[in-house]
């Protein structure tokens, strides 16, 4: 080791400090370096042949030929991409495992008095089988979302989860208050779009003002705790997230954006496109399904591929989220997430924007500084891939969370190892298969 390299590893030893001694799930966090590798940290050009340090369960450098610290371990990447881990900006994993099961599935009130106040943070099953094969997929933070209460327009709030293996997932609760639009919520709100948007505009009126004790309950549309849980949207410590695909909810949301100050960001915006400079210009993000191109409802007529690359061009954040009928908002969320990234680039998206939109858009959306990035400070939550990420038939050769090496082992993987009429060419032993399959 020269001189320079030696410093420069002692520099970086110096920085490590009380990090080191950090601890994730009750092991202490090691010092990594990822060697050789392609680092795409997002938010900062690619590094070639770049050194990755992790320590303490934080990003301490990535430097292209970079040292490695005395003591640390050692893996060699062999020019392959490293991301930061990705991050499905709405999803409902943890809130259903099937969803033909009615006791598995808390993902919406059918009925009930709860509207806003319905909060998901309590109902987040960090064991469910779903998480290991989004974790196999990549996927390490999402916004897990409600999908709907009988107080129209609102489906309630969500919550960040962190997929860690412990179970303990709730990373922040109230993430978002979501509020459902045009044909999502017609049935609760009469049969008409416009009611849902005054109920929408009277129940944020009620929560500014403290209604007065002589105002009778027939003249208020929310509870008490109701108003309550809309406290932080009108403080602007919540965002409002309004799912709307046709072009008028989204120009309704704008104006709502602007007219009362509060955070906005849509789901869906299958017509976003038409509104991209408005959107921009009033700062809205917009989260949406790259694979959209043809018309679930009317709502989505002007459904199209290069949605995605059109808001990119008009400067509107945008981050992805696969719904594919809700079956992929639970399962296979990781794959159909790069899947849709990839179909997003092959549409006009530069690649970067698409990575972008898996990575480091949602964790901004969300406002999760240290997420979504390989820049120095950021959370170490990243993978080693074994092709291009945007790939379908690439995968994680390595994941890490929170600094430690993570499992890529599924229920679906074991059954498979298990069951398989050959593995690696042997035929397996008779005498450890169930008799329907000797």
């Amino acid at each position: 080791m020269t001189w320079a390299r030696r410093t420069a590893a002692m520099a970086i030893l110096a920085t490590l400090g009380p990090w080191s001694q950090a601890r994730a799930d009750g092991a202490p966090a090691p010092v990594i370096a990822i060697v050789h590798a392609l680092a795409m940290p997002v938010t900062t050009p690619p590094v070639a042949d770049a050194t990755i340090v992790i320590a303490g369960g934080h990003v301490r450098s990535v430097t292209a030929q970079g040292p490695i610290p005395p003591g640390a371990r050692r893996i060699d990447a062999h020019g392959q991409i490293v991301t930061p881990a990705l991050f499905s900006a709405a999803t409902q994993l943890g809130l259903v495992e099937v969803s033909g099961a009615r006791d598995t599935d808390d993902r919406t009130l059918s009925h009930g008095p709860l509207g806003p106040a319905f909060d998901v943070q309590y109902a987040l099953n960090g064991q469910s089988n779903l998480l290991p094969l989004a974790r196999a997929d990549g996927l390490a933070w999402a916004m897990s979302y409600p999908g709907g209460t009988q107080i129209a327009p609102f489906a309630g709030q969500g919550a960040l989860i962190h997929l860690r293996p412990s179970g303990d997932i709730l990373a922040r609760a109230g993430a978002a208050m979501v509020a459902l639009t045009g044909d999502m919520a017609l049935a609760t709100a009469g049969g008409s779009r416009a009611a849902q948007w005054v109920l929408l505009r009277t129940a944020l009126a009620e929560a500014r003002r403290a209604p007065s004790p002589r105002d009778p309950a027939s003249a208020l549309i929310l509870s008490p705790v109701d108003r309550a849980a809309l406290a932080p949207v009108i403080a602007g410590t919540m965002p409002l997230l309004i799912a709307a695909n046709r072009e008028s909810d989204i120009r309704q949301a704008i104006r709502l954006a602007r007219e009362s100050a509060i955070r906005v960001a849509v789901l869906g915006g299958a017509e976003a496109w038409r509104a991209a400079a408005e959107l921009a210009a009033a700062h809205v993000p917009v989260i949406l399904d790259p694979e959209a191109d043809l018309p679930q409802t009317f709502d989505s007529l002007g459904a199209r591929l290069d949605n995605a690359a059109m808001l990119a061009k008009a400067g509107v954040e945008i981050a992805f989220s696969v719904p594919g009928n809700g079956i992929y908002l639970s399962y296979d969320a990781g794959l159909d997430l790069r899947e849709g990234a990839g179909i997003a680039v092959a549409n006009g998206l530069p690649y970067a924007t698409a990575l972008r939109a898996i990575t480091a858009a949602p964790a901004a959306i969300w406002g999760m500084r240290g997420a979504g990035t390989l820049t120095p400070g950021a959370g170490a939550d990243l993978v080693l891939w074994d092709g291009d990420p945007l790939e379908p038939a690439s995968n994680p050769a390595m994941l890490f969370i929170d600094g430690h090496e993570v499992s890529l082992s599924t229920r679906q993987r074991t059954l498979r190892d298990r069951y398989a009429p050959t593995r690696a060419g042997t035929p397996p032993d008779n005498a450890t298969l169930p008799p329907a399959y000797r």
